[in-house]
Parts: structure tokens; sequence; C-alpha cells
């Protein structure tokens, strides 16, 4: 089987013939027989199923082209194994039956026993390293992310429960998060040992916090977390979320391969904020994919410019695919962008 090693070669600033393109959640509702699955199942259901969660996964690089399969999965999955109860609800995410709210709560977290708990999602990685013929990115939730949900008991928009205990007992905080970083680190390490090809850590909601915030209460961990994963040879993704722009100057010392960024901050803007050590990823706005398809392209090619301005850029959105998007304008895009950026690089190669 040959092996498609397109966006390997760009985590590592290497050279390509065209960009490699993949889109977090490309496993999603956009697509009618994603659709057809889930009036039978819930996520939670499918992510017990190795073989349908791995045909799931499969469904968007055969359908769109892409040049990386993201697992099936979800960044609550783990929690299961410290003992949080949560269930993921239509149309409100995950909810949390018992919320944090005191040290007790925190103490009773118990250290994450993946074989255990988890052996269904190693089972599914298991079955793409055999099936897939690109590189499978397992992921999963960071810290800040995760605590956000297991204090506030679901989404929020402010973040207060989270940010009370964060600002009222610093100690407890730094606890909490080292409880999560350890069960990160012990995931992910399982994730590559039963085949994953590259990780990424989601920290969706981290660019809630202010740049000092983020230096005193989150970036220790998430320092910790890629520094004692530094020995995995496989890419290393990170991805501080929706309008993290201003936190960028806080990542240049994290022992990453790749920052994710989102839409609002340019890749050459977050290159120079990253001072240029890290292959860059994404991010045109998810919900450009509602304009025509010239004007999806006109946007498409300026991130393009950019991205091929150096070595070290993977095209994705600035956040998740959304269930309205188009399946065929999403294939129409990846075909662009691989073809546009091929002609380029001969281009400049001749």
């Amino acid at each position: 089987m040959a092996y498609n090693d397109r966006f390997i070669r760009a985590c590592f600033k290497q050279e390509v013939d065209r960009l490699p393109v993949w889109y977090m959640r490309q496993a999603g509702r956009y697509d009618p027989e994603y659709r057809q699955i889930k009036e039978k199942y819930t996520l939670l259901e499918i992510c017990q199923q190795p073989e349908l969660a791995a045909e799931v996964t499969l469904m968007p690089v055969r359908k769109l082209g892409v040049d990386a399969a993201i697992l099936y999965s979800d960044i609550m999955n783990p929690v299961a194994s410290l003992g949080v109860d949560f269930d993921i609800v239509k149309n409100i995410g995950p909810v949390i039956a018992n919320p944090i709210s005191s040290r007790q709560d925190i103490e009773r977290l118990k250290p994450i026993d993946v074989h255990k708990d988890l052996q269904h999602i190693l089972d599914t990685i298991s079955i793409l390293d055999r099936e897939l013929d690109v590189p499978l990115i397992t992921f999963a939730g960071a810290p800040f992310t995760i605590a956000s949900y297991l204090i506030e008991g679901r989404p929020s928009k402010s973040y207060i429960k989270t940010k009370t205990l964060m600002y009222s007992d610093p100690g407890l905080w730094d606890m909490l998060m080292n409880k999560l970083g350890d069960m990160v680190i012990t995931y992910l390490r399982a994730h590559v040992d039963s085949g994953g090809k590259a990780i990424q850590l989601f920290d969706s909601w981290v660019g809630a916090l202010a740049p000092k915030d983020f230096e005193r209460y989150v970036e220790p961990v998430i320092t910790r977390i890629f520094a004692e994963l530094s020995d995995l040879n496989v890419p290393k993704i990170y991805f501080p979320g929706v309008s993290s722009g201003e936190l960028l100057p806080k990542l240049t010392s994290l022992q990453t391969e790749v920052i994710g960024l989102d839409w609002r901050v340019s890749i050459r803007e977050g290159r120079r904020r990253t001072e240029g050590k890290y292959a860059i990823q994404g991010n045109l706005d998810p919900y450009l994919l509602t304009a025509p398809m010239d004007v999806i392209k006109q946007h498409a090619k300026q991130i393009i410019d950019m991205g091929l301005e150096t070595p070290g850029y993977i095209f994705n959105l600035g956040h998740g695919l959304f269930p309205e998007a188009s399946l065929e304008k999403l294939q129409e895009l990846t075909a662009y962008v691989h073809d546009y950026s091929a002609e380029v690089l001969a281009k400049r190669k001749a």
C-alpha cells in the first residue's frame, strides 16, 4: 500500500510536492452517510465500537482526499477513567453529572487506566493503523479545556466558575491541572503505542484567558505535557483554540512541532508571534464554507500563498467543521489546495 506521508513531512518542515490538507471535525454531520449512522448511535456509542469508529474515521479520507485522518473520538472520553460521570447531550455538548466544586472532588479523581477503561479506543487506533494509507492523528483535550467542562458542568461562555477556582485557590487549581496533565500524557502515549502517527492537544477554550493568566495557570502543565512526550518520534500539535492569538508569543518554548491557528490571526503573523519555531496549521474560517466557491478559493489562495512562504505548513480550518458545511465544497476545496499549491511549488522548483 502506498503511504502518503505529506502531512508528516510538513509537520517536520520538510519538502513536500503539494500542501497537505485535513479538517478539524472532518468526520461529522456535514456528511449524509455519517448523519445516518448518528440516527442509530450516539457519539459515545460509536466510540465504544472499534470497527464502527474506525469506519467513521476512514469516511472523510475516502470522500475528501485529505492527507491525514483524525481519530473519531471526543476529548471527554478519557475523563471517564478518572471516575467522572458525563454525557454528550445533543445541541449542548458535554454535561457533567457532578461538577467539581471542592478539594475533595479533585482529590477523588483517579489516575487514568487506559487499558482497563479505554481499550476500545486503542483497538480503534490499531484497526486504523492497518487500514489507512495516510497518517492517523490522535488527540486529547488540554487540561484547561477539560477543567472548564468539569467545573462549569457544561459548555460555558464566561467560565466564571472555572476562573473563580483558578483565582481564589491557585494551589488547588495547580493540583487539578497536574492531575489532568498526567491523564493527557498517559492517554496520548498509549495512542502512539497503538499506532497513532501524530498527536494533537486541543485547548479549545484557553483563549478565554489573558496572556499573563495563561502564563501562570496553564503554560506550566502544557510545557510539561510536551516535555514528557518529547521522546515520541511523532509530530506533536498544540491548538490553543479560538481567540488565542494573544497567547501565541507565550508558546515559543514548547517542545512541539506544530502550532494550530484560528482564523483571527494570519499565517504570516502566527509565524511571527511564534518566532518561526514551528510548522503552522490552519486557518480558514470554517463559516466561509457557506460562501460561493469562488469566494472560498479566493480566501484559500491568500492563506496558501502565506503558507508557502516558508516550509512547514498544513492547510486546515481555524476551528471545526459545522453540520451545515457542504461535502461537495470540501471536496472541491481540498482539490484546489492540492492543485494550486502543487503548481506553485513546481514553478518554484523549476
